[in-house]
């Protein structure tokens, strides 16, 4: 009965049907039973030698081998009453020459409780690949549509609606503005109107990745491309933005001999993986974003001219808040509602006053330093109205002219300046100094972080921990 195990010793036929099936019957197509293995025997409560040569029905209780055999019709995870409990069982007739010659039969369960434990096991593992399913595609979908972007004044709504005009389109975009602008905002509603809303939306920050490592993350790897590469290799962000879009923030921090490579993606749309041989065909709409001059980073050498145009088919221009400050009310309103939810408070506003101190300041960090201002105002709010004292140090020390305190209220007016002379602190002034001597570094250095931090003589990570701090990108 082994004949077809060529190359393989006799004496392991035994034990590899029993390691394969713990529990195995062979009968012949009169149902006699020609092999059964030990594990059966044993939960049958005899041996292998009393069960051989013997009518199937004679030693297993309720067994339908024997009419399988004279059918030939196969039974697939049937249930199998036996010594008081049920089997799950399987059975398949043998064929030999066109003809019914016997048949097999495994128990895949002893007891309903087996079956139940490994019901068990496959439902959580199947749970649990549908919640990493689940949250992959959550994270590759866009989240901001056109209406998260607020703003009535001239410039900004002129920005939106080209925006919104070109987002149908599979061009490559430009984004260009200061950081805090909203331009990762912009990226995602851009997305989300085109006809590629359905599928991924992938962003990455190419400031944030180690030069060494941001080809593999950008073409993926190949199984064993470099020491500690995961086994079977990894797909790269081009190939899991297949068919959607992919927001490349940051772009002009990208390394020069990075831009050749994305350059040769671009126009012949295809990747190879870090140590793969094959090409990988690719359709991708690229959305770039910088808050760099890229057209003086072009004459300095550092930027790849014929990839700036390649990138620049639709330059957007986002406007800083300082050139629309009227829209600063609105905005605030809107931030407000976003961290009444964070913070679990409701009815937050802002005083007159303080909507007067917001206009007055020209905003480097843009809406997320306002974001962080507000954010701080709540953190030492007790009531429901933001006042001059809740506001950091260096906003509270603009200087106002006697048209913007309230007429209505002088007594609130000089209650603020009461307070907030009494909460300034030496930390609070120090902080202002450090915050205006990393804008100044930056200006210095254009934007260059890395020269900012060898101006100021502090370490590189320092220097983000304090941009990070002070909400400047």
């Amino acid at each position: 009965m082994f004949e077809g195990f060529e190359g393989i010793p006799v004496n392991w036929h035994k034990q590899i049907i029993n390691l394969l099936a713990e529990r195995i019957v062979v009968v012949d197509h009169k149902g006699i039973i020609l092999y059964i293995n030990e594990a059966y025997c044993e939960f049958l409560g005899t041996t292998v030698k009393d069960a051989l040569h013997r009518q199937v029905q004679d030693v297993i209780e309720n067994s339908r081998m024997h009419i399988v055999a004279q059918t030939g019709q196969k039974e697939l995870a049937a249930l199998h009453p036996i010594n008081g409990s049920e089997m799950i069982a399987n059975r398949f007739p043998i064929i030999e020459d066109g003809k019914i010659v016997g048949a097999v039969g495994t128990v895949m369960f002893r007891t309903p409780d087996e079956w139940q434990m490994y019901k068990t096991k496959i439902q959580g593992l199947v749970e649990e690949l549908k919640y990493y399913k689940t949250k992959v595609e959550k994270e590759l979908k866009s989240k901001y549509h056109f209406n998260h972007l607020i703003g009535n004044s001239p410039a900004f709504a002129a920005t939106k609606k080209l925006a919104e005009r070109i987002s149908e389109s599979n061009s490559s975009v430009l984004l260009i503005g200061e950081s805090g602008t909203g331009k990762e905002l912009f990226a995602h509603a851009i997305h989300n109107s085109s006809m590629r809303a359905s599928l991924p939306f992938v962003a990455i920050n190419c400031a944030s990745i180690p030069e060494h490592l941001l080809e593999s993350e950008l073409f993926g790897y190949e199984d064993g491309a470099f020491t500690g590469a995961k086994k079977g290799g990894k797909k790269g962000q081009f190939e899991i933005a297949n068919n959607g879009t992919l927001f490349l923030d940051e772009i002009g921090d990208m390394p020069l001999s990075m831009q050749s490579k994305l350059l040769r993606v671009l126009q012949e749309k295809e990747v190879q993986r870090v140590g793969g041989q094959r090409s990988i065909a690719v359709d991708v709409r690229i959305i770039a974003a910088t808050h760099r001059e890229l057209e003086a980073l072009v004459e300095e050498g550092k930027f790849r001219q014929d990839l700036y145009y390649r990138l620049n088919v639709i330059k957007i221009d986002i406007p800083p808040l300082r050139e629309r400050k009227e829209d600063i009310p609105l905005i605030s309103q809107n931030l407000l509602k976003k961290l009444e939810k964070r913070f679990y408070r409701k009815g937050i506003v802002l005083s007159s006053y303080v909507e007067e101190r917001l206009m007055q300041h020209s905003w480097p960090g843009n809406i997320r330093e306002l974001e962080n201002v507000l954010e701080r105002s709540i953190n030492v709010l007790d009531g429901k109205t933001i006042e001059v004292a809740h506001l950091p140090l260096y906003l509270r020390d603009i200087e106002m002219d006697n048209n913007y305190a309230p007429a209505d209220n002088p007594s609130n007016t000089q209650m603020a300046l009461k307070q907030e002379l009494q909460i300034s602190s030496l930390k609070e002034i120090l902080a202002k100094a450090e915050k205006e001597a990393i804008l100044n570094a930056l200006h210095i250095t254009n934007g260059n972080k890395q020269e900012a931090a060898k101006v100021l003589k502090i370490g590189k990570t320092s220097f983000y921990e304090k941009c990070k701090l002070y909400a400047i990108k």
